[in-house]
């Protein structure tokens, strides 16, 4: 089951990728590189695995990311479209996304964020999602924290493995994937394609009138390749290209837009090498690492506009990461310790045009980012486990930033309970949109913007409650947070630029508890309280409920029938400054809540052979016609019948 995990800072350690591929049991690779038992290390961290994706039925990001505490997924339409995450209250620009260690957050996205709608998850063999200020690891966006998407590996044990899975149903829904992978002496090799598609439902709520009924379909082709080659123990050599396309249709509201269409792809490649040395003492690792973004939306005339638009956006970051691993010796009551040091580069290179005259944007910028880094951690008296990291960041000159991190967890046998506390600061330097956007001869980015800033801190406890012979019968926990975001980046009062003015308060508890009553039933419920206000104002933040509860099962009632159900509540939030969407079709400047919204998924999967298992996945069965962001609307019912292998 997915756990609730009080770990560190670190998801995959950027300085030693390689170790982070090992698979071992409920440990992590935390900042310093070092397989580390995730109760040993002082942060939330939660882990989603193949086999959770799977028996959930997520088969998309911003599905599998709505039962993690701590985060409200919104997305604004349907499949592909923009979905944000909003993580501990923070901006969804706040939140850095990694791919097997590569930032790959959208550098020509206006704020320079993730599109959490876009990524599917066949390839992916888990998610890791850490929450808290973690720019000592990771640098900028990593204000709220970081979300690691780790890609399948080849199995050590198969020189050939060939995996699969067909699928389809409600809304003309078709998925195909396949692959094979395997270790031949010493290389290993994986290699695989899958694509979704669908006509999916309509995304503009179905409570204004002018709506046309249109479908937002979406098409999604994804081919991942990667190549390893391990000459001797201890050394490895990796090169990985991943390529992703969507194919989109867009809606506006409060009415359809029958010919606005979308197509965003990106790809990914990386070359990486680990050594260790000196008997395993000194490990040290080098990546480069290129991704590439090129969204293109087209707005065709239609019978509600005669307007015509092409907006293009293209955003490139080059990236070389070096880092080192040191073991050092115990000393009295301080045992596994450890040293981590490296410098990253990256260059981002963007141009994006959008819009008609008067108001055609344009952006056509790059900037360089180079950062040195160090960690270190001891285990003190066999139960106490404490970290440290400080980096510093210098962006393009302009701007430099140290960012820290502390932290300990204490382990208390006699209770079987772990407490944990951790604080440090984070930043986020403003997107090259910000700083040299064009908006026609009314608006102009500012070059000088400093970055967001936050100090914030944590402290939370663990316990596993013993009952009826088991010892872990149920397991409660919960982690008090709070952060203060200066230096916000707004509009100035001539709304003819971006300047440094505003800041927020965020504090919130996450509370979890799991209960496993028997071997075949496993329950398990995230509620997360946040109160996330504007610093100046005092006002609520939009998109931002104060109570999310997520409830999930797995019920196993016979050997290999896995039946899973999830409930998902989101409760009310102010919607923002822009608009009251009314029957008639008309808006007004005035906030409104987004009511709230409760959401119910089924997934049943059956083990038919050991290679084959077959599934049915039931979505939003009630039919609820929730808006979880003002004016666009849940996809409504839905239904899909597979089959999956490995052989």
């Amino acid at each position: 089951m997915r756990r609730i995990l009080p770990s560190t800072a670190a998801i995959l350690a950027l300085v030693t990728p390689a170790l982070a591929q090992v698979a071992i049991p409920d440990t992590i690779v935390t900042a310093t590189g070092v397989p580390t038992a995730l109760e040993r290390v002082p942060a939330s961290i939660t882990v989603i695995n193949r086999r959770m994706i799977e028996e959930n039925g997520f088969a998309n990001l911003a599905e599998a990311l709505a039962s993690v505490p701590g985060l409200r997924v919104a997305q604004s339409g349907g499949p592909g479209q923009q979905a944000s995450v909003f993580m501990r209250g923070n901006s969804s620009r706040s939140t850095l996304v990694l791919m097997d260690g590569v930032p790959v957050n959208d550098p020509s996205d206006a704020n320079g964020a993730f599109n959490f709608g876009n990524e599917t998850l066949f390839d992916i063999e888990r998610i890791e999602v850490l929450r808290g200020p973690a720019s000592s690891l990771y640098g900028s966006a990593a204000i709220g924290g970081v979300i690691n998407l780790v890609t399948r590996r080849a199995p050590a044990d198969r020189t050939v493995m060939p995996y699969g899975e067909v699928a389809g149903g409600s809304q003309n829904t078709l998925r195909l994937g396949g692959g094979v992978a395997g270790t031949v002496g010493a290389f290993d090799y994986l290699a695989s394609l899958n694509n979704i598609s669908t006509q999916a439902s309509n995304a503009t709520a179905s409570r204004f009138f002018r709506t046309l009924g249109e479908r937002d379909g979406f098409n999604s082709t994804n081919a991942t390749a990667r190549l390893g080659y391990t000459p001797i123990e201890g050394t490895r050599l990796e090169g990985l290209v991943r390529w992703r396309e969507n194919r989109i249709g867009i809606d506006s509201v409060p009415r359809d837009d029958p010919n606005y269409t979308g197509d965003d792809r990106r790809w990914l490649g990386q070359i990486r090498g680990e050594s260790r040395l000196f008997d395993g003492v000194w490990t040290t690792g080098l990546r480069l690492a290129v991704t590439q973004d090129r969204r293109t939306y087209s707005n065709l005339p239609d019978i509600l506009s005669a307007a015509r638009t092409q907006d293009y956006y293209s955003g490139t970051r080059q990236s070389v990461d070096w880092g080192n691993v040191v073991r050092l010796p115990s000393f009295g009551p301080a045992t596994e310790g450890a040293v981590t040091f490296g410098v990253n580069y990256a260059h981002e290179d963007v141009t994006s045009y959008a819009g008609n005259v008067p108001f055609r944007s344009s952006v056509a910028a790059k900037q360089d980012t180079t950062a040195g880094h160090a960690a270190v951690q001891y285990r003190f008296w066999d139960r106490l486990d404490v970290t440290g990291g400080v980096r510093y960041d210098s962006v393009s000159s302009f701007v430099g930033y140290t960012s820290w991190r502390v932290g300990a967890v204490l382990a208390v046998p006699e209770a079987n309970m772990r407490i944990r506390a951790s604080g440090g600061t984070a930043f986020n330097a403003p997107s090259l949109n910000q700083r040299f956007g064009i908006i026609g001869n009314t608006f102009r980015g500012n070059p000088n913007l400093r970055p967001e800033t936050s100090i914030g801190y944590e402290f939370g406890a663990e316990m596993d409650i013993p009952a009826f012979g088991q010892q872990r019968f149920s397991t409660v926990g919960f982690t008090f947070f709070q952060s203060r975001v200066t230096d916000l980046i707004n509009f100035n009062a001539q709304f003819n630029s971006l300047t440094n003015v505003a800041s927020a308060n965020l504090k919130g508890v996450e509370l979890v508890w799991a209960l496993r009553p028997a071997s075949w039933l496993t329950t398990e419920m995230a509620w997360t309280i946040t109160d996330a206000t504007d610093g100046q104002t005092g006002r609520v933040l939009p998109r931002r409920p104060e109570s999310v509860v997520s409830a999930l099962a797995r019920i196993e009632p016979i050997a290999g029938l896995v039946i899973t159900p999830q409930i998902y509540f989101t409760g009310r939030s102010p919607e923002g400054a822009f608009a009251t969407y009314l029957n008639s079709g008309a808006s007004v400047s005035s906030p409104r809540n987004n009511k709230s919204g409760t959401l119910f998924n089924l997934t049943a999967s059956y083990r038919i052979t050991p290679q084959i298992t077959g599934f049915l996945e039931g979505r939003n069965l009630t039919d609820s016609k929730w808006e979880p962001v003002n004016g666009f609307q849940t996809p409504g019912r839905s239904a899909i019948i597979g089959t999956r292998f490995a052989f």
